[in-house]
């Protein structure tokens, strides 16, 4: 299962693995993934190096197993998202070798080992290293690797390229336009993605440097995110933490242990269709531009009104600590209710959208400021569920919170996430069975 530790390495490619693509990183990749590589990346690469360092035994989890790693594995500091588009003229062939290439550098990388047995110093000096480098000497750090497959991979503008239309899921469809969307297609949609997370901020974006790399001439990046600072937990071990309004973020979310609930809302069951994706899930991500400034002018109780919570602590302001459920039939001594009735908590909350829950795995960013001299800062979310309908159902019931003065949606993306591969296969390779 994804989250265990795991001690012995795989060195060998997988049977019918391709090796084109590890070496030259050229090209329009290179592009893609210089946006945001520089935002918050300093100042956490000496707490996230320590911290690896400290729990390196004890933070490396499987590529392989019934799941793939990084939905329910304890949420790491870091995270370096990427979507990429194949390239025009590509071929089915291509697609099924860039995924049985990915998986075999991903399941070295996630277990603090080069993406190749020569990697960036055993080759030839006359030829570029098969890796980059940047991550030598450093220990796995709690490394996932996360695959998705976009809408457009299985159908673009009508041209079924890869001949896997007909295999498509029915639930794999764009989103729907919600209230308050401004959205950059330049920072939406993809025909794949990569999720990587770790506890180094370095190792991360090694990760995707050197997946790009292998790409090329396949795929190239069409957005990439930086994140730090985790907005959820999946593990009753870690801390709620908080997000760039202050908050406490997650306090509900689903947590890896939590099996029934796995089941029923995360984890595409036999019951599902298509058969390929039974053990899978569903990825919503979208790009949150918080307004920072507008916030912090606001008075400490209408912060706690809006959100439904104490800062503080992080209680419901129907009482009670943190994990107590909200009450949202209590009103106070004038009468109104204790949980506003456009608070975030009340109308998100799954009393409310017919038990409709996410398993949220979300990450602050800071992209630097933007033209106006204001943070480009907010919440990078990402979301899995067993159906797309469950975060379309809770989206449209915030259509009237009054979180959204605050915010502005200005990316999305929705992707299936294949179950996990297995030893000598690939991810996805159910797709093409």
């Amino acid at each position: 299962m994804p989250g265990a530790p795991v001690a012995e390495p795989v060195e060998a490619p997988a049977p019918g693995v391709s090796r084109r693509g590890l070496l030259g990183f050229v090209g329009a990749g290179a592009a893609g993934l210089a946006l945001g590589a520089s935002a918050g990346l300093a100042g956490g690469i000496a707490v996230g190096r320590a911290n690896a360092e400290a729990e390196a035994a004890a933070s490396v989890y499987d590529f392989y197993g019934t799941h793939q790693a990084g939905i329910t594995t304890p949420v790491q500091d870091h995270l370096h998202f990427a979507a990429f588009d194949m390239m025009a003229g590509s071929t089915r062939d291509d697609l099924i070798s860039l995924l049985q290439d990915w998986s075999y550098a991903a399941a070295r990388m996630t277990r603090g080992l080069e993406v190749s047995a020569s990697g960036a110093v055993g080759g030839s000096p006359e030829a570029p290293p098969d890796d980059t480098g940047e991550a030598l000497g450093l220990p796995a750090s709690g490394l996932t690797i996360t695959f998705g497959f976009g809408p457009t991979l299985f159908e673009a503008a009508g041209d079924d390229r890869f001949g896997i239309s007909a295999r498509r899921s029915p639930e794999l469809q764009d989103l729907p336009a919600f209230l308050g969307d401004d959205l950059d297609p330049l920072a939406s949609d993809g025909d794949l993605c990569i999720q990587v997370c770790a506890d180094d901020p370095q190792v991360a974006v090694h990760a995707v440097r050197n997946l790009s790399r292998i790409a090329f001439g396949r795929a190239r990046i069409r957005w990439s995110q930086l994140g730090f600072g985790r907005t959820s937990k999946t593990t009753a071990a870690q801390s709620t933490p908080r997000n760039l309004f202050g908050y406490k973020d997650g306090t509900a979310n689903i947590l890896s242990d939590d099996k029934p609930a796995l089941t029923d809302h995360v984890w595409v069951q036999e019951a599902d269709q298509p058969a390929w994706m039974v053990g899978g899930s569903y990825l919503v991500a979208r790009k949150i531009a918080q307004l920072i400034e507008s916030w912090d002018r606001v008075r400490l109780a209408e912060q706690n009104r809006i959100i439904g919570r104490s800062k503080g602590e992080g209680a419901p302001l129907s009482g009670g600590d943190e994990f107590t459920q909200p009450d949202f039939a209590k009103t106070d001594a004038a009468g109104a209710p204790s949980i506003d009735m456009a608070a975030h908590v009340r109308l998100a909350n799954p009393q409310h959208n017919g038990g409709a829950r996410m398993l949220r795995r979300g990450y602050n960013f800071v992209d630097g400021n933007n033209n106006l001299g204001r943070l480009d800062a907010g919440l990078f979310f990402l979301s899995y569920q067993r159906s797309p309908e469950q975060f379309v159902t809770v989206q449209r019931a915030l259509s009237t919170d009054a979180l959204n003065e605050y915010i502005r949606p200005v990316g999305s993306a929705i992707f299936a996430v294949p179950p996990g591969a297995t030893p000598g296969s690939y991810v996805g390779a159910g797709l093409f069975a």
